[in-house]
């Protein structure tokens, strides 16, 4: 009987993908995947560490594993696992940490699964971490999470990702093209491409090759890919002519995520951010004068030390008046070996807490507003295979969750639909009539 491993990832999109990557090389070696609760043999726990929060999940995480198989051999993967090996080491339960330049040959070091005193660690400096590892999610989603860069150049004060990941590098664009054309003859009909600094896409090697724009027309020609979505991309990065070039495509659809972090320039420059907000404001009238209905998301960062109630209201006030469509909000927590840890002025938890849910309710209100002036029209909606209450859900081309009655012949199907309302739960419902089913 083969042994079975199960997977449990935390973070961003780019860890979905790389966990995926990895599960596909157990299975390669005679293991069988399987879900969380089904007592493996191997649990693989690929970490983030953005925030304190995510280390805290992590350490729950492994709990909850060792009570549900209290023999299975537990390793630890992923930023969390590079930045604090020794940690992660003393989490009881822990048998393996494996640094961002050995994730990729996991199957190589769990040898024996004979569970230890003390956890093995195996973790060379993140300089060690040149080479690009392609990777995409597969088989647990309608869309797969498709990773095309990796690492960051940039020095942002607050950020510990290039310490746990490395320096900016891609994969080719030949080899991007390969992968889209085997995930396009799966039958997945949504891309979401993904990386670390995705519009730094073309560095090879320390240096560059090709750039983000290259990318985006060759992927426009792969047949067989109904969507292509941009996960995230700098505002600096995201040029007039990508912009231009994602209004006329086939099949780049109208949705960007474009991180801001304040709206305040002193504070992007304690942040060292590449911009200042002038060039944000440009970046979105520049897309909704090409694309009005384009959905436009947000990072932001509250709480940023020095940041004050002038500081935040007038982030506040700047998001409040941009004509963008919700907002993913950072509460900032203290990182070791960052300069914004070592920076005064610190602001108290309790006022970070307050800043957080008013830009929450904005972000609320934002959603809301968006789909709103999404009513009534008649869309195409990719649906996705989740069950809840008698319901399943999907996206338009522009990114508003709909619902509908559960109908497994709608899995990952495209379908015309008119968005009627706004249900209680804040979707979008649909009307299902069998002329727009039918269309």
């Amino acid at each position: 009987m083969n042994k079975k491993v199960a997977f449990y990832t935390l973070g961003c999109k780019l860890n979905y993908s790389e966990t995926s990557s990895i599960g596909r090389l157990f299975i390669k070696a005679g293991y069988d995947t399987v879900d969380f609760t089904d007592t493996p043999d191997v649990y693989v726990i690929n970490t983030c560490s953005v925030t304190d929060n995510a280390d805290k999940k992590c350490k729950k995480v492994v709990k909850e594993a060792l009570k549900i198989s209290p023999a299975a051999y537990v390793t630890i993967v992923g930023c969390y696992a590079q930045l604090k090996p020794k940690e992660i080491a003393e989490i009881p339960g822990v048998d393996m940490v494996l640094g961002a330049a050995e994730k990729f040959q996991i199957v190589d070091y769990i040898t024996d699964l004979t569970k230890n005193p003390k956890a093995l660690i195996y973790n060379q400096p993140v300089s060690e971490a040149k080479e690009f590892i392609s990777g995409y999610s597969f088989g647990d989603r309608t869309r797969t999470f498709l990773k095309v860069q990796d690492g960051c150049d940039y020095s942002c004060s607050f950020c510990t990702i290039p310490l746990a990941r490395g320096s900016s590098r891609s994969d080719t664009i030949a080899h991007v093209i390969e992968q889209a054309e085997q995930i396009a003859a799966s039958g997945v009909k949504e891309i979401v491409l993904t990386g670390v600094n995705l519009g730094d896409f073309g560095i090879r090697d320390g240096k560059r090759h090709d750039k983000f724009f290259d990318l985006v027309k060759a992927l426009d020609e792969v047949e067989g890919i109904n969507r292509i979505r941009i996960s995230s991309i700098e505002p600096n990065l995201l040029t007039d002519e990508i912009i231009e070039f994602v209004a006329a495509s086939k099949r780049f659809v109208p949705h960007f995520h474009v991180p801001l972090q304040s709206g305040s320039d002193k504070i992007l420059g304690l942040m060292r951010r590449r911009y200042k907000r002038d060039l944000y404001v440009n970046r979105v009238a520049k897309i909704k004068q090409l694309m009005p209905d384009c959905c436009i998301g947000v990072d932001v960062i509250v709480g940023f030390p020095g940041e004050t109630r002038e500081d935040f209201i007038d982030t506040y006030n700047f998001l409040n008046e941009l004509n963008v469509s919700y907002l993913h909000v950072f509460t900032y927590s203290e990182r070791e070996n960052t300069l914004a840890s070592e920076m005064g002025e610190v602001v108290p938890g309790s006022t970070r807490a307050d800043r957080s849910k008013m830009l929450h309710i904005l972000s609320d209100k934002k959603r809301r507003a968006f789909y709103e002036s999404q009513l009534n029209k008649n869309e195409e909606v990719l649906f996705e295979g989740d069950i809840k209450d008698g319901f399943m859900h999907g996206f338009t081309r522009n990114y508003v969750k709909v619902k509908t009655k559960y109908d497994p012949v709608l899995v990952n199907e495209l379908k015309r639909v008119l968005l009627t309302q706004i249900s209680s739960d804040g979707d979008v419902e649909i009307t299902e009539s069998e002329e727009i089913f039918a269309h």
